[in-house]
């Protein structure tokens, strides 16, 4: 049973979260039209049609017991069909907006700019905004697509969401669609666009390629240094005085890769905003303040990133609970019986546990009742180390547990401030008590004192070294 706003789905036949999408996307576009378009030879099929015919096929291919739970990979038709049902479950309690989207979901013209624009809401939902309609009754004024405010800041923005029309793709034909070359040919006239629509707000912009996947010697997309060139250059010769907008350059390419791995790109910009993602190096405190004013841009880009991941289980749990799957997992505070490194299996509790990625093992420290302690390692299963990679520390039962394998000085430096935020000030500035700028730091406020303290610990970790005892 599935409760989505004021309406409850149920079947017998759901084991998983997926297979209630599945559903739920067919009540929603109808099943009296779908039904119409299947009777259609499949060519000539609406795109989700073709979708829905791809996405029948990958589950005879994975599922070789009807009725079972299995693991299957998510590839390009996972990422379309699902995809689309999950944006449009998460539309659900904005009813106005999703009705209109489903409206031009249906029109083969439409298709492709409300799929993206699907796309976009989703991203903007699970990056904590609440999603508005515009009064598109007033003729006289263009319109953005929709209106989008922050949960985190308040802020309210207006919403703009443009793809590159491809002949042959998403049903675009030699009447609306163009060649499959240059994918940043309409980047500059779709920036143009947009910025020409009135928006009292400020603007978030996402222009996608549509563009085949394929990617640098560095791993980078091949776009992104002639696209971010384009943008520096339109900003400096093009750009309007006082006008600013965040921009998202995209390349969801799913519909390219229907039984492939997919693939996503993407790179913000911000135009008019000097401080935000542009090359360089900058000092560790000030790239924290600029994130921090820009966080509703910051927060939007991890939703980018986590696009591609659907829920499996229908209350959020590990599916290794919601299925009784055998696991690797431990959690920690419990007791378990452990096969110990000199062969004796003893009963022990869980002290202290960590996955070792790159190895592929679980790393458990064990208090043995009644005697000593023990590290143990060992070899996790794909299935064990997948769900920890999708859940992270709530795998070993620790879902607030500290950040670790901080990928960049930057993300240490924010653990640090994270971890340090309610330290007091005069242990702060204690720490600092030798050091010649002491003076100077202790007419700092608490905040960049603060800052000063987590940039010479980062310091610290990045030399090795004893701590610096100054900052400035």
């Amino acid at each position: 049973m599935v409760a989505v706003g004021s309406t409850v789905y149920y079947s017998r036949d759901w084991k998983t979260f997926p297979d209630f999408l599945a559903h739920y996307i067919k009540k929603k576009i109808g099943e009296k039209w779908g039904n119409a378009e299947l009777q259609k030879p499949l060519r000539d099929r609406h795109p989700l049609l073709q979708w829905y015919d791809a996405y029948c096929r990958y589950q005879a291919a994975h599922i070789k017991t009807p009725g079972e739970v299995h693991s299957s990979p998510v590839t390009g038709i996972v990422a379309c069909y699902l995809g689309t049902a999950y944006a449009l479950y998460l539309l659900e309690h904005n009813v106005e907006l999703q009705e209109r989207l489903i409206r031009r979901l249906k029109d083969p013209g439409n298709f492709q700019g409300a799929y993206y624009e699907l796309i976009v809401s989703s991203i903007l939902i699970r990056a904590g905004f609440e999603l508005t309609l515009e009064d598109e009754t007033d003729g006289d004024t263009k319109h953005c697509e929709f209106a989008a405010v922050s949960k985190v800041t308040g802020k309210r923005y207006w919403v703009e969401a443009k793809m590159r029309a491809v002949t042959g793709l998403l049903g675009r034909t030699n009447a609306d669609g163009g060649n499959d070359q240059k994918p940043l040919s309409r980047m500059i006239p779709h920036l143009n666009a947009a910025l020409q629509k009135p928006a009292a707000d400020e603007r978030l912009i996402f222009i996608d390629l549509n563009a085949p996947s394929q990617f640098s010697a560095d791993g980078s997309p091949d776009w992104l240094e002639p696209a971010m060139t384009r943008l520096e250059r339109y900003e400096k010769d093009e750009l309007k005085v006082g006008e600013t907008a965040y921009v998202f350059v995209t390349n969801f390419s799913f519909h390219r890769e229907l039984e492939a791995t997919p693939q996503l790109a993407a790179s913000p910009f911000g135009l008019g905003f000097p401080d935000f993602n542009r090359r360089g190096q900058v000092r560790l405190i000030d790239a924290y303040k600029a994130k921090q004013k820009h966080i509703d841009a910051h927060n939007i880009g991890h939703s980018i990133e986590a696009c591609l991941r659907f829920p499996t289980t229908f209350e959020g749990n590990l599916p290794s609970e919601a299925f009784d799957r055998p696991t690797d997992r431990v959690v920690l505070g419990e007791t378990y019986h452990f096969d110990g490194v000199d062969g004796r299996s003893f009963l022990g509790t869980v002290t202290s546990a960590i996955v070792d990625e790159t190895a592929g093992e679980l790393v458990v420290s064990v208090s043995e009742i009644g005697g000593s302690a023990q590290i143990l390692r060992k070899k996790m299963s794909d299935e064990s180390l997948s769900e920890y990679r999708e859940f992270g520390d709530a795998y070993l039962g620790t879902p607030t547990q500290r950040k670790k394998n901080a990928k960049n000085e930057f993300e240490l430096f924010e653990w640090f401030v994270e971890t340090h935020k309610n330290m007091p000030r005069e242990k702060v500035l204690a720490w600092f008590s030798t050091s010649p700028y002491y003076p100077e730091l202790e007419k700092l406020n608490d905040e960049d004192l603060l800052f000063a303290y987590c940039e010479a610990l980062v310091a610290s970790v990045v030399s090795r070294s004893n701590p610096p005892k100054a900052s400035t």
